[in-house]
């Protein structure tokens, strides 16, 4: 991130700190909100990269939802910080989409505490398409997965 574009990106990195085995919600958006994923075949690229954190023992996904312009990706950090994870999973689908600039700068992540219940945080995170209207049930909606669903 551009710290002279974006003079106050360096306060949402104080007191962030990446902890292994420790699970996270995670939250990234489209560059200027474009629905990119509205394409199913866009959306499976990225599903691909996450699938691939996972598989390269950097992640353990327990749920995720691709929506038409940001993902949700509940995991647990195996190794490397992060920053570093979701960076790699953003810069590796950016390339296989081949559109320039495709990811808005950083994410938003929740840090689960040990009492919130994971199975009820990835019934939210699958159930976001419902709420948006682009599904009247999870199963109509292609671009999600959930370790308990």
């Amino acid at each position: 991130m551009n710290d002279a574009l974006h003079p106050h990106g360096a306060n949402l990195r104080k007191g962030r700190v990446s902890e292994q085995g420790r699970v996270y919600l995670v939250t990234f958006v489209v560059r200027d909100r474009r629905p990119i994923f509205q394409d199913f075949a866009m959306g499976r690229l990225l599903v691909r990269e996450l699938k691939s954190a996972d598989a390269e023992g950097l992640t353990t996904t327990w749920a995720f939802v691709v929506m038409p312009d940001h993902c949700h990706w509940l995991l647990s950090l195996e190794s490397r910080p992060l920053s570093s994870v979701v960076g790699r999973v953003k810069a590796r689908c950016a390339k296989a989409i081949g559109q320039g600039p495709l990811w808005q700068p950083g994410f938003h992540d929740h840090a689960a505490r040990q009492e919130e219940d994971l199975q009820a945080m990835a019934r939210y995170i699958v159930a976001n398409p419902l709420r948006a209207g682009l599904a009247t049930r999870v199963a109509d909606y292609p671009l999600w997965d959930a370790a308990w669903l």
